[in-house]
């Protein structure tokens, strides 16, 4: 259960019995049975737009927002965000790009919106520290519990596609 590492013995003993008797999921999915419709990287954008401009006015703007096939679940990149500078004439401009793993287009809406709300957090704050989870619960104010329950969904998730 990599993605659950960090977690207490305890926890991820409950996690393997679940995933053992084929609750796991079901039990995700009633938890959060909403789905959404941010399937292009056109929605993707307009989404992101839109949860930046409600929570983050003055961050700075996103050259690109879009689904990534290439980001690997395995390697924890569930999400990238990017800034590349260049020099153009006497200035420095930045240019900023948010990347979520394509895993994400099929997932439940809350599970997207985390996502989103962690890789718009990196916008203000590039560590993960205090005032990074701070500015998390801001904008999701169950952002712990559903970065937990989108670790399960990617358990369950890899424990299914390995019976197949």
């Amino acid at each position: 259960m990599k993605y659950l590492q960090d977690h207490p013995p305890e926890v991820l003993a409950r996690v393997q019995a679940m995933l053992d008797e084929g609750r796991l999921m079901p039990w995700l999915l009633q938890r959060h049975p909403e789905t959404h419709t941010v399937r292009s990287d056109r929605a993707l954008q307009a989404y992101v737009a839109e949860l930046k401009a409600r929570h983050m006015k003055n961050a700075p703007p996103l050259a690109q927002v879009r689904y990534d096939n290439h980001l690997h679940v395995v390697h924890q990149a569930l999400g990238t965000h990017t800034a590349v500078s260049r020099v153009q004439g006497g200035r420095l401009q930045a240019k900023r790009e948010i990347r979520i793993a394509s895993v994400f287009q099929d997932a439940p809406a809350n599970f997207l919106r985390m996502i989103v709300v962690h890789e718009l957090a990196h916008l203000r704050e590039r560590e993960h520290d205090k005032a990074f989870y701070a500015l998390c619960q801001h904008m999701e104010a169950e952002y712990h519990q559903l970065e937990f329950e989108t670790r399960l969904w990617l358990t369950a998730q890899e424990a299914a596609a390995r019976k197949r």
